[in-house]
């Protein structure tokens, strides 16, 4: 871990995951001149390099709100899903602690399916026709009147593969068996949101919000599915771009309008007002566009194309949205184009082994505007091994899109593990919309 000496006001920061996007929070956070020291729980085999990591789940509330106690962070930022919607936020800031991230009830947005599609109806939000299902029964009586495609969802958090496309009858009535009798999402799928199929291009809206006020990123595109050409199960995520030419300013700002805007005014109508990263997963067909679901959160592996081409510091856009004052503050970005390849697990999101050895990774940094951030990696006796389905984020930046990709390309061929799988067309349909 690098502690830098900085300045009386240098902030101590605590990060909270163990993630291709925690590491791309840590190497931001890292290049402010406001930090001088960073800790992470747990991190992953790269996250060693800028912070401390310490051995902490990040879904051990107990054990951090001790830990963040003791250490008196002056700023705290949650990564993942899970420790928000277990109110790490909450108990944090009862502590007195300055946190990035939204409470528990602000976070149901993400955390529950049904509360976030009755949310958005009830606040005028565009988004797909759905039914709430609690009953087996209920829901294949449903799907008899409403043929496929369709798409079910686990009400609660599962990892990103919680929503399910069916092409077919069959595969919707096995996806409400999968989840609601056989239990592959555990508790998650207790309760289903079965929804419309709708169809267009996807684009990851991300914006800083602060309670009142939403300050949009640059436009995402990522790629769920496992396989080239968008084929296979979804996934956490097997690469992203950015900026994605999917919205046209003057659509960007009914985004702004019509969802972005009304969520925040909303939640802070229900008492829960949001801090933090709101993402609008949307679907756009043309001019029209609807939200495919809220996440409460930088998005993984939007964050790793997304903080790169930040220009303005992190530290300061986080504290603004913190203290209610983004609207004094700009928020400036690059015009660079940014490309992050997901290097993953053989057999990822399904089975996969652990344990291999990583090379190449040392070779792979050292080539222009390339940054390899760690996810599913730790390390032991000097070697990097992996150590889940999505490994690595290899991340390339240059002046246009289609250098971006060979950057990232270029290194992800530098790097070797056993039975390493990765897309091979991240960034193909920006090169196809330019």
């Amino acid at each position: 871990m690098r502690v830098r000496k900085r300045g009386a006001d240098a902030v101590k920061v605590l990060v909270v995951g163990s993630g291709g996007r925690e590491h791309a929070l840590v190497w931001a956070l890292h290049r402010s001149p406001l930090v001088r020291e960073i800790h992470i729980a747990p991190g992953n085999g790269g996250t060693g390099d800028l912070a401390r990591n310490v051995p902490i789940p990040a879904e051990d509330v107990a054990a951090l709100t001790a830990y963040a106690a003791q250490e008196r962070f002056d700023l705290v930022v949650i990564g993942p899903e899970v420790p928000l919607a277990l109110g790490l936020t909450d108990v944090l800031q009862a502590q007195g602690l300055r946190v990035f991230g939204p409470t528990a009830a602000a976070a149901r947005l993400e955390s529950s399916k049904a509360f976030s599609k009755d949310f958005m109806r009830a606040h005028g939000i565009p988004t797909a026709d759905y039914a709430v299902f609690n009953s087996y029964d209920a829901a294949l009586r449903y799907l008899d009147t409403h043929p496929a495609p369709i798409v079910i969802k686990a009400d609660g958090l599962a990892a990103g593969k919680g929503a399910i496309v069916c092409r077919s009858d069959a595969e919707a009535r096995a996806a409400v068996q999968q989840m609601m009798r056989d239990r592959i999402f555990g508790t998650a799928g207790d309760r289903v949101v079965i929804e419309e199929c709708l169809t267009g291009q996807e684009v990851s809206v991300l914006a800083f919000v602060d309670g009142r006020r939403v300050a949009p990123m640059v436009l995402a595109q990522d790629h769920k599915a496992a396989y080239d050409g968008d084929r296979g199960p979804n996934t956490g995520g097997m690469g992203c771009y950015a900026p994605a030419p999917v919205l046209d300013a003057a659509t960007l700002r009914r985004v702004v309008g019509e969802v972005l805007q009304p969520a925040v005014d909303g939640l802070r109508e229900l008492g829960t007002p949001y801090i933090g990263v709101l993402y609008a997963g949307l679907m756009v067909s043309g001019d029209d566009f609807a939200v495919l679901e809220f996440n409460c959160r930088f998005g993984d592996p939007e964050t790793q194309v997304i903080l790169p081409l930040l220009e303005t510091d992190l530290v300061v856009v986080m504290n603004a949205c913190i203290d209610g004052r983004l609207d004094k503050i700009e928020i400036t970005w690059s015009s660079r184009s940014c490309v992050c390849v997901v290097m993953a697990s053989g057999g990822y999101p399904g089975s996969y082994q652990r344990g291999y050895e990583i090379t190449g990774l040392d070779e792979a940094v050292q080539l222009p505007d390339t940054i390899i951030f760690h996810a599913g990696t730790k390390r032991q006796n000097g070697r990097v091994l992996t150590a889940g389905g999505r490994v690595l984020g290899v991340t390339a930046c240059a002046e246009d899109l289609n250098d971006a990709i060979a950057r990232a390309y270029a290194a992800v061929a530098r790097i070797q593990w056993p039975g390493v799988m990765y897309r091979r067309d991240i960034g193909a349909k920006g090169l196809a919309s330019a």
